[in-house]
């Protein structure tokens, strides 16, 4: 039986911030989650938003920064934030840059050396995390909204569009809209999956959408206009045009100079967790 710790936990408007962890088969190694449950799930079951963070964080920096908790207890919704990637391994290389190993596992399944065994973070965010949200927690497993920042928004929209089934609302800040043609993404692609062309495509938004489209609810995107990344590396032009050929409703806002920060993430958060909670 899959079994969890609790590492911390607060009460917080009315709810409880827990920090948890727990061996990871997926990983091969001891993964932490934030979850924070609402008061409405001492009574009840209740839907929950995955939230994927950006390059370099960890479980703790949305639950910290973000200021999500005070809405999401008046609506009712539990979030889970998952690790970035695995932790402790000792793999040469894995902490010689911010943009791959350590903190960027980039929400994909690694298929050669030395990653192959234990950067399965696709696997575990569509597989492992839900069974172990089903097995321990007040978690209404039909009503599942993704969500997520830069690498993480590649995570929440790549993931949603290839698991609408569990996944029912997505929405994203400043995402990576196509790995494939961005150097951050061209860099992960090549260390986790090698030259292989065809499996690159299964990890790009962009091209996700032309082949799957998505059959929810209309997807939310926030981007700011001061954002660095912008340009070289979010590309939100390509999935908009996407989006357009394949006919999926994409609400896209450029929110007038704000950056790729938490403050960014901050004052919009409320928006997207009314926009979940309104489709769950």
């Amino acid at each position: 039986m899959m079994t969890i710790n609790i590492i911390s936990q607060q009460k917080c408007f009315g709810g409880t911030q827990f920090i948890y962890s727990h061996t990871a088969k997926t990983t091969h190694c001891t993964m932490r989650l934030g979850v924070f449950l609402p008061p409405k799930a001492k009574m009840e079951p209740v839907p929950a938003l995955y939230w994927l963070s950006g390059l370099t964080c960890t479980e703790e920096n949305f639950v910290i920064k973000a200021g999500a908790q005070r809405m999401a207890a008046l609506l009712g919704i539990a979030i889970i934030t998952p690790d970035t990637s695995p932790r402790g391994l000792g793999i040469p290389g894995e902490s010689e840059g911010f943009d791959f190993g350590f903190g960027a596992g980039f929400y994909l399944d690694a298929t050669i050396e030395p990653w192959v065994q234990n950067y399965q973070m696709y696997s575990y965010i569509t597989q492992e995390l839900p069974e172990l949200i089903r097995t321990h927690l007040p978690i209404d497993a039909n009503r599942i909204g993704i969500s997520g920042h830069s690498m993480g928004g590649h995570g929440a929209l790549t993931i949603a569009l290839k698991n609408p089934d569990y996944f029912k609302s997505v929405s994203a800040f400043a995402p990576i809209c196509s790995l494939t043609q961005c150097p951050w993404g061209e860099k992960a692609l090549q260390g986790y999956l090698g030259d292989n062309p065809v499996a690159w495509q299964d990890y790009d938004a962009t091209a996700l959408i032309k082949t799957r489209g998505w059959r929810g609810p209309e997807i939310l995107i926030d981007q700011g206009t001061a954002d660095s990344f912008l340009t070289e590396q979010l590309k939100p032009e390509l999935f908009i045009a996407a989006a357009k050929t394949a006919n999926v409703p994409v609400t896209y806002r450029f929110q007038e100079d704000y950056d790729h920060s938490y403050f960014f993430i901050a004052t919009f958060i409320d928006n997207h967790l009314k926009f979940h909670a309104s489709h769950l």
